[in-house]
């Protein structure tokens, strides 16, 4: 399937003024100047909306933008464009380092309106090629998300069973393939533990009984289909953060689903799509003091590459 290119620009002629800004920003060369006026000439677009963006006068509109996804239900959104270095960073690094997982949550239930506000705060990051071919499955209520927790957790039983026989462990490793003796040496006990409490009617020590989830997956066909849905991703934690919401990635979900159609079919996900995160989310139980820090990063400088 080939990314839709379909060009959905139109400009009005009584409001250009020819300033050409449209032209400049525009990266598929969608828009060239004739007699004095911005006319559309190209036979593909990307659609990104910046030539609308950057028009001082509103004479350019792209079609293929929904006014729906920019809608915003639960707050009223500032529409004017934010200059580079007018923001402040000390107030949005706090931000960044105030997320945390959460792992224990109320029961309070959360909106509907909630749930979509995020996904629309989701797409606003940025995608390969803007293909924007990101997927939001919401399981908006503690009866899907426990439902989703029983079938990744048939999903691991059925797996701890195969981590437990040595001579395939052995075997594998031995071909080339040491995932399930890593599996059983880093996370057969724990998963062991958390089945045995799941069992015994005690604590979910994989969705931590959080009210809500999010599955944020991509279309395989899209540019960057992982980067895309990890972008969206970081856009939801940090805004349900904002709204006052607990997040945590699951990535043991992720994990299964990767491994398990029978569990893509429960999402409804189409064959062509891939899962890349899964979202626990509510109102938290947790309340910290402070922000804390992080493991020491490896960052490299290269001044100069040898030519080829």
């Amino acid at each position: 399937m080939r990314v839709d290119r379909t060009v959905t620009t139109a400009i009005d002629p009584e409001l250009c003024t020819g300033c050409g800004l449209c032209i400049e920003v525009c990266p598929s060369e969608t828009i060239t100047l004739l007699h004095g006026k911005a006319v559309v000439s190209g036979k593909e677009s990307l659609n990104c909306g910046h030539c609308a963006a950057v028009c001082p006068t509103g004479a350019v509109a792209v079609g293929a933008i929904d006014p729906d996804m920019s809608a915003f239900q639960t707050f009223q959104e500032e529409t004017t464009w934010s200059p580079h270095g007018r923001y402040d960073t000390a107030a949005l690094v706090n931000l960044m380092r105030s997320r945390r997982s959460c792992r224990n949550f109320r029961q309070q239930p959360v909106a509907r309106d909630i749930l979509e506000d995020l996904i629309r705060i989701g797409i606003t990051a940025p995608s390969g090629s803007n293909c924007q071919m990101w997927t939001f499955t919401v399981l908006p209520d503690p009866a899907a998300v426990r439902a989703l927790a029983a079938r990744i957790g048939d999903f691991f039983r059925k797996l701890n069973r195969l981590a437990q026989k040595k001579w395939l462990r052995k075997l594998l490793k031995g071909v080339g393939r040491p995932e399930l003796d890593h599996y059983y040496r880093n996370h057969f006990e724990s998963i062991a533990r958390g089945l045995l409490q799941w069992d015994n009617g005690g604590r979910d020590l994989l969705f931590h009984n959080a009210p809500a989830a999010i599955v944020v997956a991509a279309k395989n066909q899209a540019s960057c289909p992982a980067e895309d849905a990890l972008l969206a991703t970081q856009n939801i934690l940090l805004a349900a953060h904002s709204m006052g919401l607990g997040t945590c990635l699951i990535g043991f979900a992720i994990a299964a689903m990767h491994r398990s159609d029978e569990i893509k079919a429960l999402l409804r996900l189409p064959a062509d799509e891939t899962p890349y995160a899964v979202i626990a989310l509510g109102y938290p139980r947790e309340k910290y003091q402070r922000v804390t820090g992080r493991k020491k990063a490896t960052v490299r400088y290269i001044d100069f590459i040898s030519p080829p």
